[in-house]
């Protein structure tokens, strides 16, 4: 039986994004216990880190749950950009007492490859995502052998259609509200970038595949729109941040239960990758998608001092608060609750 057909009688309809450095398997798992498909991301995970996390998943549910993966191609470390980078930032060090050498010396997002596709073997997912295209085609095929369902993301429909012209099950529809990293990878164009519910529908009408929607869908009103505009799923993201279960810092949890989540922007500035969240100092200052931020992931490496120094004085000037347009139903509430309701409102839609 394909991918195709399993999806909506084996797989949630409600599916929880995967929010590197706000979550653990612990919310994967909640979710999954509640009914939902629980995602856990993997893209910042050693190889020892993702073994013990999925271990700890696989302990805390028997249901089906999403491992996630970016696809990027680590760029080549360029000398000169990395010196305007740092002198865009040295005002700021200054001001904390901070000396260049702080800085990480590593990217902290890796690509899927065969050394993380063997730890992930032995666990066979029901679910594998990735973010930034797919993997190359021997990986894909590894993926797949297993039994495993793999979604995309896209964010126009050429990307779709890419998507499913190399093999996908189900491709999701990240539209330009949804917070985090855009999974764009066919351009750099932000002028292609389209809302949920204008992308939606045209890819559930140019593609032959299970859609999932994501950005913005933060209310049982939400669901309801997507479903009627042809969505299979629904992925949900910054619902889920200020849920008990994720490990979302209080200055994030703060800022998303305040006046400023109304005010969200695109930035480049923490990683170097267009990602939405809301807006701060860092990005009113120096323009959230200044080019002078080395391209992804190298801008996380100089930011990361920063925001320490900042944090440890209870401010996030220089945290990426990754949050959607929508932040209305961040609630503190347990994920059970959280993934009911959603359930709720696509059964009843």
């Amino acid at each position: 039986m394909n991918a195709l057909s399993r999806w909506p009688n084996t797989l949630p309809c409600v599916v929880q994004a995967p929010m590197a450095g706000s979550q653990n398997h612990r919310l994967a798992a909640a979710v999954c216990e509640a009914g939902g498909l629980g995602s856990l991301p993997a893209a910042m995970l050693s190889p020892t880190e993702l073994q013990r996390e999925l271990q700890a998943l696989q302990q805390a549910t028997q249901g089906p749950y999403n491992v996630n993966f970016f696809c990027h191609t680590p760029p080549a470390p360029d000398a000169q950009a990395l010196a305007a980078w740092r002198k865009a930032l040295a005002p700021y060090y200054k001001s904390f007492g901070l000396s260049p050498e702080t800085a990480a010396t590593s990217a902290t997002r890796v690509p899927f490859n065969h050394e993380t596709a063997d730890v992930l073997e032995a666990f066979r997912p029901a679910v594998v995502s990735f973010h930034f295209g797919l993997p190359s085609a021997d990986l894909m095929a590894r993926v797949k052998s297993w039994g495993s369902v793999v979604l995309s993301s896209a964010t126009t429909v050429p990307e779709a259609l890419w998507l499913e012209a190399h093999g996908v099950d189900a491709i999701i529809a990240q539209g330009l509200e949804a917070g985090g990293h855009r999974g764009m990878f066919l351009s750099d164009d932000l002028a292609t970038q389209m809302g949920t519910f204008s992308l939606l529908p045209q890819i559930v009408q140019a593609t032959h595949l299970p859609v999932i929607a994501a950005g913005g869908i933060a209310s049982a009103a939400g669901v309801v729109a997507a479903r009627a505009l042809g969505a299979t799923a629904v992925q949900i993201g910054t619902a889920y941040l200020c849920s008990h279960e994720a490990t979302t810092s209080a200055l994030h949890r703060a800022a998303l239960q305040s006046d400023a989540s109304q005010s969200t922007a695109l930035t480049r500035l923490f990683t170097g990758r267009p990602a939405r969240g809301i807006v701060n100092r860092v990005m009113r200052e120096l323009g959230p998608l200044n080019p002078v931020a080395p391209a992804f992931p190298l801008a996380t490496a100089d930011m990361a001092p920063l925001r320490a120094a900042a944090e440890a004085q209870g401010c996030s000037d220089f945290s990426p608060l990754w949050a959607g347009q929508n932040a209305r139903g961040c609630q503190a509430l347990s994920a059970t609750e959280i993934t009911h309701n959603f359930l709720h409102a696509w059964r009843t839609a």
